[in-house]
């Protein structure tokens, strides 16, 4: 099948991939469009996986102003480079990470960091609610387990679904532009204020 102008444009706006390596996933994947997103994102995801280790000391701090005013979110992403700081690529990602968070309202970045006897609450919880069904105590512990990870899908923004695009989470997005910039990157933390809450 011949690859068009026009499908590689439509893959570039789907993923905001290169134009090349839009055009090498559209023959590889023989014009199937689908297909060809999925290859980039796995593509993303194993070039991301292999800048992991290396040193972010530069960044910058984005900030999101939502509802005339009545939020305000200040996030910190860093990077390995000045240059990649300064990219619209990396300043659209702060800002949309940013936008997600006044949306979406996590508590930490990672599971690490969530507030342990939270997470102690919310099985104590679990647990009573599964008591009170009749459900069996063998299995109690395992459902608990599956309603904690659920809790923390909610509340830790690099697993939370994003908000612009449900199909992937914060932490699938960070990779994909890590994949697509070519440097190592790390939300590292963020501040959320609303008015009254």
């Amino acid at each position: 099948m011949s690859i068009t102008a026009k499908m590689v444009k439509e893959l570039r706006e789907a993923t905001n991939a290169g134009m090349m390596d839009c055009k090498k996933a559209l023959a590889e994947c023989d014009g199937d469009m689908d297909k060809a997103i999925e290859y980039l994102r796995k593509k993303g995801i194993a070039s991301a996986a292999k800048k992991e280790g290396r040193t972010t000391s530069q960044g910058i701090i984005g900030s999101y102003i939502h509802m005339g005013g009545k939020v305000g979110v200040l996030v910190e992403v860093a990077c390995e480079t000045d240059f990649v700081a300064r990219t619209d690529d990396f300043q659209e990602f702060v800002h949309n990470v940013a936008m997600h968070i006044a949306a979406a309202s996590p508590v930490s970045v990672t599971r690490d960091e969530v507030d342990g006897s939270l997470v102690e609450k919310e099985k104590e919880i679990y647990r009573e609610q599964m008591k009170n069904e009749g459900k069996p105590d063998h299995i109690i512990d395992k459902i608990v387990d599956g309603k904690v990870d659920k809790y923390y899908s909610e509340v830790v923004l690099l697993e939370q679904k994003y908000v612009k695009d449900p199909d992937m989470t914060i932490e699938d997005y960070l990779k994909s532009i890590i994949g697509k910039l070519g440097e190592n990157m790390q939300i590292r933390r963020f501040a959320r204020y609303q008015i009254g809450g």
